[in-house]
Protein backbone atom coordinates (compact mmCIF):
# COMPACT_ATOMS: atom_id res chain seq x y z
CA UNK A 1 0.00 0.00 0.00
CA UNK A 2 0.92 3.51 -0.60
CA UNK A 3 2.16 5.80 2.37
CA UNK A 4 -0.06 8.67 1.23
CA UNK A 5 -3.66 9.22 -0.15
CA UNK A 6 -4.87 11.31 -3.22
CA UNK A 7 -8.41 11.54 -3.44
CA UNK A 8 -9.64 12.40 -6.97
CA UNK A 9 -13.04 11.18 -6.69
CA UNK A 10 -14.81 13.89 -5.42
CA UNK A 11 -18.03 12.77 -7.93
CA UNK A 12 -18.66 9.94 -6.11
CA UNK A 13 -18.74 11.54 -2.65
CA UNK A 14 -16.40 14.20 -0.43
CA UNK A 15 -14.80 14.56 2.81
CA UNK A 16 -17.15 16.11 5.61
CA UNK A 17 -15.99 19.66 6.04
CA UNK A 18 -14.81 20.09 9.75
CA UNK A 19 -17.29 23.25 10.07
CA UNK A 20 -19.88 20.70 9.12
CA UNK A 21 -19.03 18.25 11.25
CA UNK A 22 -18.56 20.46 14.69
CA UNK A 23 -21.95 22.19 13.34
CA UNK A 24 -24.06 18.51 13.95
CA UNK A 25 -22.40 17.17 16.71
CA UNK A 26 -24.52 18.98 19.59
CA UNK A 27 -27.33 17.38 17.50
CA UNK A 28 -25.64 14.03 17.56
CA UNK A 29 -25.19 14.51 21.30
CA UNK A 30 -26.81 16.40 23.93
CA UNK A 31 -29.46 18.34 21.83
CA UNK A 32 -30.96 14.49 20.71
CA UNK A 33 -34.93 15.57 21.47
CA UNK A 34 -37.42 14.40 18.55
CA UNK A 35 -38.37 18.19 16.85
CA UNK A 36 -41.88 17.37 16.91
CA UNK A 37 -42.64 17.13 20.40
CA UNK A 38 -44.19 20.22 22.42
CA UNK A 39 -41.76 20.87 25.23
CA UNK A 40 -38.92 23.11 25.12
CA UNK A 41 -36.46 20.46 24.98
CA UNK A 42 -37.48 19.81 21.87
CA UNK A 43 -38.02 23.30 20.45
CA UNK A 44 -33.86 23.61 20.22
CA UNK A 45 -33.90 20.69 17.45
CA UNK A 46 -36.75 22.20 15.45
CA UNK A 47 -35.47 25.83 15.78
CA UNK A 48 -32.08 24.40 13.96
CA UNK A 49 -34.07 22.32 11.39
CA UNK A 50 -35.81 25.58 10.32
CA UNK A 51 -32.09 27.50 10.46
CA UNK A 52 -30.88 25.13 8.18
CA UNK A 53 -33.71 25.05 5.85
CA UNK A 54 -33.59 28.72 5.43
CA UNK A 55 -29.64 28.25 4.68
CA UNK A 56 -30.55 25.76 1.81
CA UNK A 57 -33.23 28.06 0.74
CA UNK A 58 -30.65 30.91 0.04
CA UNK A 59 -28.29 28.15 -1.02
CA UNK A 60 -30.86 27.35 -3.72
CA UNK A 61 -31.95 31.46 -3.99
CA UNK A 62 -35.64 29.77 -3.26
CA UNK A 63 -38.18 32.10 -2.46
CA UNK A 64 -39.45 30.78 0.39
CA UNK A 65 -38.26 28.24 2.90
CA UNK A 66 -41.46 26.21 2.18
CA UNK A 67 -40.11 25.26 -0.24
CA UNK A 68 -37.38 23.43 0.73
CA UNK A 69 -37.79 19.77 1.34
CA UNK A 70 -35.02 17.31 3.13
CA UNK A 71 -34.35 14.27 1.71
CA UNK A 72 -31.92 11.33 2.49
CA UNK A 73 -30.15 11.43 -0.85
CA UNK A 74 -29.89 12.66 -4.44
CA UNK A 75 -31.53 9.26 -5.45
CA UNK A 76 -34.59 9.95 -3.40
CA UNK A 77 -34.69 13.59 -4.32
CA UNK A 78 -34.74 11.99 -8.11
CA UNK A 79 -37.64 9.45 -7.29
CA UNK A 80 -39.84 11.81 -5.33
CA UNK A 81 -39.69 14.83 -7.97
CA UNK A 82 -40.45 12.59 -10.95
CA UNK A 83 -42.96 10.33 -9.47
CA UNK A 84 -44.66 12.55 -7.47
CA UNK A 85 -45.11 15.33 -9.73
CA UNK A 86 -46.33 12.49 -12.28
CA UNK A 87 -48.80 10.92 -9.65
CA UNK A 88 -50.60 14.23 -9.46
CA UNK A 89 -52.11 13.85 -12.72
CA UNK A 90 -52.30 10.95 -14.93
CA UNK A 91 -53.44 12.45 -17.63
CA UNK A 92 -50.76 13.72 -19.46
CA UNK A 93 -48.27 10.00 -20.44
CA UNK A 94 -45.40 11.52 -22.24
CA UNK A 95 -42.17 12.82 -20.39
CA UNK A 96 -38.54 14.01 -21.71
CA UNK A 97 -34.94 12.82 -20.36
CA UNK A 98 -31.28 12.70 -21.59
CA UNK A 99 -29.13 9.43 -22.88
CA UNK A 100 -26.89 10.81 -20.12
CA UNK A 101 -28.62 11.10 -16.86
CA UNK A 102 -27.58 9.12 -13.45
CA UNK A 103 -29.31 5.89 -12.89
CA UNK A 104 -31.40 7.20 -10.30
CA UNK A 105 -33.14 9.07 -12.93
CA UNK A 106 -32.77 6.72 -15.97
CA UNK A 107 -33.79 4.03 -13.67
CA UNK A 108 -36.96 5.73 -12.82
CA UNK A 109 -37.79 7.08 -16.45
CA UNK A 110 -37.77 2.80 -17.16
CA UNK A 111 -39.48 2.24 -15.11
CA UNK A 112 -42.19 4.28 -15.63
CA UNK A 113 -42.15 3.03 -19.32
CA UNK A 114 -43.36 -0.10 -17.93
CA UNK A 115 -46.39 1.89 -16.44
CA UNK A 116 -47.23 3.47 -19.64
CA UNK A 117 -45.42 6.21 -20.40
CA UNK A 118 -44.02 7.38 -23.50
CA UNK A 119 -40.82 8.59 -23.10
CA UNK A 120 -38.28 10.18 -25.47
CA UNK A 121 -34.47 10.26 -24.52
CA UNK A 122 -32.44 13.40 -26.02
CA UNK A 123 -28.92 12.81 -27.72
CA UNK A 124 -25.90 14.19 -26.95
CA UNK A 125 -23.23 15.46 -29.14
CA UNK A 126 -19.31 14.22 -29.12
CA UNK A 127 -18.49 16.60 -26.87
CA UNK A 128 -21.30 15.79 -24.16
CA UNK A 129 -24.05 18.56 -25.11
CA UNK A 130 -27.49 18.38 -25.31
CA UNK A 131 -29.06 18.80 -28.71
CA UNK A 132 -31.23 21.34 -27.92
CA UNK A 133 -33.21 21.30 -30.79
CA UNK A 134 -34.44 17.54 -30.57
CA UNK A 135 -35.88 18.60 -27.19
CA UNK A 136 -37.67 21.38 -28.29
CA UNK A 137 -38.94 18.79 -31.17
CA UNK A 138 -39.87 16.33 -28.71
CA UNK A 139 -42.10 18.53 -26.48
CA UNK A 140 -46.04 18.58 -27.02
CA UNK A 141 -48.99 18.84 -25.74
CA UNK A 142 -49.11 15.60 -24.00
CA UNK A 143 -45.88 16.38 -22.26
CA UNK A 144 -45.98 16.42 -18.32
CA UNK A 145 -42.52 16.32 -17.22
CA UNK A 146 -38.81 17.11 -18.95
CA UNK A 147 -35.52 16.24 -16.44
CA UNK A 148 -32.48 16.67 -17.53
CA UNK A 149 -29.37 17.04 -15.26
CA UNK A 150 -27.51 20.17 -14.30
CA UNK A 151 -23.69 18.67 -14.76
CA UNK A 152 -22.85 15.27 -15.60
CA UNK A 153 -21.34 13.14 -13.12
CA UNK A 154 -19.31 11.34 -14.91
CA UNK A 155 -18.16 14.44 -17.54
CA UNK A 156 -18.61 17.58 -15.92
CA UNK A 157 -20.41 19.15 -18.80
CA UNK A 158 -23.16 21.36 -17.53
CA UNK A 159 -26.39 21.95 -19.69
CA UNK A 160 -27.36 25.57 -20.20
CA UNK A 161 -30.15 25.20 -18.01
CA UNK A 162 -32.07 28.60 -18.36
CA UNK A 163 -32.47 28.33 -21.74
CA UNK A 164 -33.71 24.10 -21.15
CA UNK A 165 -36.55 26.35 -19.57
CA UNK A 166 -37.50 28.92 -22.03
CA UNK A 167 -37.76 25.86 -24.24
CA UNK A 168 -39.80 23.83 -22.39
CA UNK A 169 -42.15 27.05 -21.31
CA UNK A 170 -42.41 28.40 -25.61
CA UNK A 171 -43.33 25.00 -26.33
CA UNK A 172 -45.60 23.62 -23.17
CA UNK A 173 -46.20 26.33 -20.25
CA UNK A 174 -48.18 23.47 -18.48
CA UNK A 175 -44.93 20.79 -18.40
CA UNK A 176 -42.86 20.61 -15.89
CA UNK A 177 -38.88 20.81 -15.64
CA UNK A 178 -37.01 19.01 -12.75
CA UNK A 179 -33.24 18.96 -12.77
CA UNK A 180 -30.50 16.92 -11.07
CA UNK A 181 -28.30 19.33 -9.51
CA UNK A 182 -26.73 16.62 -7.80
CA UNK A 183 -23.28 17.02 -9.78
CA UNK A 184 -23.67 20.83 -9.70
CA UNK A 185 -24.20 21.65 -5.77
CA UNK A 186 -21.33 23.44 -4.91
CA UNK A 187 -19.36 23.62 -7.69
CA UNK A 188 -21.12 26.43 -9.42
CA UNK A 189 -23.73 29.05 -8.52
CA UNK A 190 -26.87 27.99 -8.21
CA UNK A 191 -30.15 30.38 -8.63
CA UNK A 192 -33.70 28.05 -9.55
CA UNK A 193 -35.74 31.43 -9.84
CA UNK A 194 -33.28 32.71 -12.69
CA UNK A 195 -32.95 28.92 -14.15
CA UNK A 196 -36.54 28.65 -14.14
CA UNK A 197 -36.99 25.11 -12.83
CA UNK A 198 -40.06 24.45 -10.97
CA UNK A 199 -37.65 21.36 -8.90
CA UNK A 200 -34.15 21.05 -8.45
CA UNK A 201 -32.35 17.63 -6.34
CA UNK A 202 -29.28 18.20 -4.11
CA UNK A 203 -27.10 15.58 -2.01
CA UNK A 204 -25.65 16.53 0.85
CA UNK A 205 -22.05 14.14 0.27
CA UNK A 206 -21.08 15.64 -2.76
CA UNK A 207 -20.41 19.00 -1.38
CA UNK A 208 -18.60 18.28 1.88
CA UNK A 209 -22.05 17.24 4.05
CA UNK A 210 -22.28 13.43 5.33
CA UNK A 211 -23.93 10.48 3.38
CA UNK A 212 -27.60 10.56 4.05
CA UNK A 213 -28.89 14.05 3.78
CA UNK A 214 -30.54 15.88 0.67
CA UNK A 215 -32.68 18.45 -0.18
CA UNK A 216 -35.72 18.99 -3.00
CA UNK A 217 -36.66 22.27 -4.08
CA UNK A 218 -39.82 22.45 -5.11
CA UNK A 219 -41.47 25.70 -5.94
CA UNK A 220 -44.64 27.01 -4.22
CA UNK A 221 -47.11 26.18 -8.00
CA UNK A 222 -46.09 22.25 -8.45
CA UNK A 223 -47.70 20.04 -6.34
CA UNK A 224 -46.36 16.16 -5.48
CA UNK A 225 -47.97 12.94 -3.85
CA UNK A 226 -45.19 12.02 -1.25
CA UNK A 227 -43.30 9.27 -1.91
CA UNK A 228 -43.24 8.20 2.15
CA UNK A 229 -46.69 8.41 3.46
CA UNK A 230 -46.41 8.54 7.12
CA UNK A 231 -46.19 11.47 9.59
CA UNK A 232 -47.22 14.98 9.28
CA UNK A 233 -43.03 16.04 8.50
CA UNK A 234 -41.63 18.29 6.04
CA UNK A 235 -45.36 19.68 5.89
CA UNK A 236 -46.60 16.10 4.63
CA UNK A 237 -44.06 15.74 1.89
CA UNK A 238 -41.89 13.55 3.18
CA UNK A 239 -42.88 11.95 6.39
CA UNK A 240 -40.41 9.87 8.48
CA UNK A 241 -38.80 11.46 12.31
CA UNK A 242 -36.34 14.61 11.03
CA UNK A 243 -33.07 13.73 10.76
CA UNK A 244 -32.08 16.99 12.95
CA UNK A 245 -27.77 16.67 13.24
CA UNK A 246 -27.69 15.71 9.00
CA UNK A 247 -29.98 18.48 8.38
CA UNK A 248 -27.88 20.80 10.38
CA UNK A 249 -25.08 19.24 8.06
CA UNK A 250 -26.52 20.02 4.96
CA UNK A 251 -27.48 23.88 5.96
CA UNK A 252 -23.67 24.55 7.18
CA UNK A 253 -22.61 22.49 3.95
CA UNK A 254 -24.68 24.94 1.73
CA UNK A 255 -23.21 28.05 3.44
CA UNK A 256 -20.01 26.91 3.48
CA UNK A 257 -20.38 26.30 -0.53
CA UNK A 258 -21.58 29.43 -1.04
CA UNK A 259 -18.97 31.09 0.58
CA UNK A 260 -16.12 28.69 -1.45
CA UNK A 261 -17.01 29.67 -4.89
CA UNK A 262 -14.77 31.69 -6.26
CA UNK A 263 -12.60 29.32 -4.42
CA UNK A 264 -13.57 26.40 -6.49
CA UNK A 265 -14.65 28.43 -10.03
CA UNK A 266 -10.35 29.62 -9.86
CA UNK A 267 -7.98 27.14 -8.10
CA UNK A 268 -9.99 23.83 -7.94
CA UNK A 269 -10.41 24.96 -11.62
CA UNK A 270 -6.77 25.55 -11.79
CA UNK A 271 -5.72 22.34 -10.25
CA UNK A 272 -7.85 20.47 -12.76
CA UNK A 273 -6.95 22.24 -16.08
CA UNK A 274 -3.27 20.89 -14.80
CA UNK A 275 -3.88 17.92 -14.42
CA UNK A 276 -5.65 17.35 -17.14
CA UNK A 277 -2.79 19.58 -19.63
CA UNK A 278 -0.21 17.67 -17.73
CA UNK A 279 -1.87 13.76 -19.01
CA UNK A 280 -2.58 15.42 -22.29
CA UNK A 281 1.24 16.44 -22.99
CA UNK A 282 2.71 13.02 -21.27
CA UNK A 283 0.91 10.38 -22.06
CA UNK A 284 1.05 9.24 -25.69
CA UNK A 285 -2.37 9.45 -27.37
CA UNK A 286 -4.55 10.08 -24.23
CA UNK A 287 -7.98 12.66 -25.42
CA UNK A 288 -10.35 14.75 -23.05
CA UNK A 289 -13.41 13.39 -23.56
CA UNK A 290 -15.55 16.44 -23.37
CA UNK A 291 -13.34 18.43 -25.72
CA UNK A 292 -14.86 21.95 -25.77
CA UNK A 293 -17.42 21.68 -23.26
CA UNK A 294 -18.40 23.93 -20.47
CA UNK A 295 -17.89 21.95 -17.59
CA UNK A 296 -18.17 22.34 -14.08
CA UNK A 297 -14.50 23.03 -12.50
CA UNK A 298 -13.79 20.23 -10.25
CA UNK A 299 -14.02 17.44 -13.51
CA UNK A 300 -12.08 15.80 -16.09
CA UNK A 301 -13.03 12.83 -18.15
CA UNK A 302 -9.68 11.67 -19.74
CA UNK A 303 -9.72 8.69 -22.37
CA UNK A 304 -6.62 6.28 -22.59
CA UNK A 305 -6.33 4.06 -25.71
CA UNK A 306 -6.08 0.59 -25.83
CA UNK A 307 -6.32 0.43 -21.84
CA UNK A 308 -8.24 -1.58 -19.39
CA UNK A 309 -9.94 1.21 -17.02
CA UNK A 310 -10.04 -1.02 -13.81
CA UNK A 311 -6.13 -2.07 -14.14
CA UNK A 312 -5.59 1.48 -14.35
CA UNK A 313 -7.97 2.07 -11.44
CA UNK A 314 -6.25 -0.74 -10.09
CA UNK A 315 -2.26 0.78 -10.38
CA UNK A 316 -3.18 4.26 -9.26
CA UNK A 317 -4.91 2.81 -6.30
CA UNK A 318 -1.44 0.57 -5.37
CA UNK A 319 0.20 4.28 -6.19
CA UNK A 320 -2.55 6.04 -3.31
CA UNK A 321 -4.81 7.63 -5.75
CA UNK A 322 -8.31 7.29 -5.53
CA UNK A 323 -10.51 7.94 -8.87
CA UNK A 324 -12.80 6.40 -11.21
CA UNK A 325 -14.34 5.44 -14.28
CA UNK A 326 -17.55 6.13 -14.08
CA UNK A 327 -20.22 6.66 -11.86
CA UNK A 328 -19.81 5.28 -8.56
CA UNK A 329 -23.28 3.77 -8.58
CA UNK A 330 -22.65 1.74 -11.91
CA UNK A 331 -18.93 0.49 -10.59
CA UNK A 332 -18.28 -3.05 -11.21
CA UNK A 333 -20.21 -3.64 -14.22
CA UNK A 334 -17.95 -4.37 -17.20
CA UNK A 335 -19.82 -2.49 -19.70
CA UNK A 336 -18.69 0.36 -21.23
CA UNK A 337 -20.14 4.36 -19.55
CA UNK A 338 -23.58 4.93 -21.20
CA UNK A 339 -22.61 8.57 -21.09
CA UNK A 340 -19.65 7.84 -23.13
CA UNK A 341 -21.84 5.17 -25.06
CA UNK A 342 -24.09 8.46 -26.06
CA UNK A 343 -20.87 10.79 -26.86
CA UNK A 344 -19.80 7.97 -29.48
CA UNK A 345 -16.59 8.26 -27.25
CA UNK A 346 -14.05 5.40 -29.92
CA UNK A 347 -14.20 2.03 -28.46
CA UNK A 348 -10.43 1.93 -28.19
CA UNK A 349 -10.54 4.99 -25.84
CA UNK A 350 -14.11 4.19 -23.95
CA UNK A 351 -13.09 1.01 -21.40
CA UNK A 352 -9.84 3.14 -20.86
CA UNK A 353 -11.61 6.74 -19.87
CA UNK A 354 -10.83 7.52 -16.48
CA UNK A 355 -12.63 10.74 -14.67
CA UNK A 356 -10.42 12.70 -12.03
CA UNK A 357 -13.05 15.06 -10.15
CA UNK A 358 -11.28 17.02 -7.44
CA UNK A 359 -12.22 19.29 -4.45
CA UNK A 360 -11.45 22.23 -2.50
CA UNK A 361 -8.62 20.23 -0.61
CA UNK A 362 -6.71 18.68 -3.51
CA UNK A 363 -3.35 20.67 -3.81
CA UNK A 364 -0.69 21.38 -6.06
CA UNK A 365 1.22 18.90 -4.80
CA UNK A 366 -1.39 16.04 -4.68
CA UNK A 367 -1.72 16.99 -8.84
CA UNK A 368 2.36 17.10 -8.80
CA UNK A 369 2.26 13.41 -7.55
CA UNK A 370 -0.07 12.04 -9.87
CA UNK A 371 1.31 13.70 -13.31
CA UNK A 372 4.39 12.19 -11.86
CA UNK A 373 2.89 8.18 -11.88
CA UNK A 374 0.03 8.32 -14.52
CA UNK A 375 2.47 8.07 -17.62
CA UNK A 376 4.60 5.16 -16.59
CA UNK A 377 1.28 3.53 -15.17
CA UNK A 378 -0.24 3.90 -18.93
CA UNK A 379 3.19 2.70 -20.45
CA UNK A 380 3.14 0.05 -18.44
CA UNK A 381 0.01 -1.50 -18.84
CA UNK A 382 0.59 -0.66 -22.76
CA UNK A 383 3.29 -3.05 -22.74
CA UNK A 384 1.07 -6.03 -21.70
CA UNK A 385 -1.55 -5.01 -24.07
CA UNK A 386 -2.31 -7.06 -27.06
CA UNK A 387 -2.94 -4.25 -29.09
CA UNK A 388 0.85 -3.89 -29.92
CA UNK A 389 0.77 -3.62 -33.66
CA UNK A 390 -2.36 -1.14 -33.24
CA UNK A 391 0.11 1.38 -31.08
CA UNK A 392 2.88 0.86 -33.05
CA UNK A 393 0.88 1.85 -36.35
CA UNK A 394 -1.01 5.20 -34.08
CA UNK A 395 3.04 6.14 -33.67
CA UNK A 396 4.14 5.32 -37.10
CA UNK A 397 0.69 7.70 -38.41
CA UNK A 398 1.98 10.53 -35.71
CA UNK A 399 5.73 10.46 -36.91
CA UNK A 400 6.27 9.24 -32.86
Amino acid sequence: MADRLIYLDNNATSQVDEKVFESMLPYLKEEYANPSSMYGFAKRSSDAVKEARVKVRDFFNASNEKEIIFTSCGSEGDNMAIRGVLDMDKSKRHIITTKVEHPAVLNVYKYLEKQGYKTDYINVNSNGELDLEQLSSAITDDTALVSVMYANNETGVINPIQKISEIIKSKNKNTKFFVDAVQAAGKIPIDVQSLGVDMMAVSGHKFHAPKGVGALYVNSKTILTPLIIGGHQERGKRAGTENVPYIVGIGTACERATDNLKYEMTEVKRLRDKLEDGILKSVFNARLNTGVANRVPNTTNIGFEYVEGELILLHLSDLGICASSGSACTSGSLEPSHVLRAMNVPFTAIHGSIRFSLSKYTTDSDIDYVLSVVPGVIEKIRNLSPYQEELAELKRRKNL
